[in-house]
């Protein structure tokens, strides 16, 4: 009898436990998604869980183990977009499309904390180390995207400067969320803009033919 008693003793402060850390790691989602990582002390975090300071760091031993833990949590809430299923899909045009369309649901969803995280990255060091990952991932969607375009010189590089415009979490905040264009029309803008991007350049066409040499007399 004393032996269950104890190992129930065990189980509901074990649960108890667990309960203060999400407690607390939910308190550093929302105060990340608010002011910002960078204005976000362990202070106010416990403050805001209702712990005290050294509940906190029993759970918690610096502002990093708690950035990782609110960037775990908010991230299983907010999966970010796999470039590889962007892969399957073989027509390139189709493929930007529906990468776009699924890219700026992803944005409208986390946009508070999204943009927190961009503002602060110069202003903090953990955000700038464990943020680098949304970087990369961008740079995986392009090249994705620019995959099976056939491009060189300098449509290849205006096509990936377009890419990386239409991806970029700026792009969907100005056309959506500043200039209130649905998604569907803002994700055609950007197609549109890539498709101009890859097209031959017709000025630069125009002064080679005019300048290639004629045949006849003068």
């Amino acid at each position: 009898m004393a032996d269950q008693v104890r190992r129930y003793r065990m189980s509901r402060r074990a649960e108890s436990q667990e309960q203060t850390r999400l407690r607390i790691t939910e308190s550093a989602v929302a105060l990340h998604g608010t002011v910002g990582p960078a204005r976000t002390t362990m202070s106010a975090i416990a403050e805001h869980a209702g712990v005290r300071r050294s509940t906190l760091y029993r759970h918690f031993p610096d502002e990093a183990a708690v950035f990782d833990a609110c960037s775990a949590h908010w991230s299983a809430a907010h999966p970010i977009p796999d470039p590889g299923a962007w892969a399957a899909i073989e027509d390139a045009d189709e493929r930007l499309r529906d990468a776009l369309a699924e890219l700026y649901g992803f944005y409208a969803a986390g946009a508070p904390m999204l943009e927190n995280l961009l503002r602060d990255e110069s202003a903090s060091a953990i955000v700038a180390e464990r943020f680098a990952i949304f970087h990369r991932f961008l740079e995986a969607a392009r090249e994705v995207l620019l995959s099976g375009r056939a491009l060189r010189g300098a449509r290849r590089r205006r096509t990936e400067a377009a890419l990386g415009h239409a991806l970029a979490f700026s792009t969907w905040k100005s056309l959506v969320s500043e200039q209130g264009l649905p998604t569907g029309e803002a994700v055609s803008l950007m197609c549109s803009l890539v498709d101009a991007a890859q097209r031959p350049d017709r000025s630069n066409a125009a002064r080679r033919a005019s300048s290639a040499p004629h045949g006849g007399s003068p």
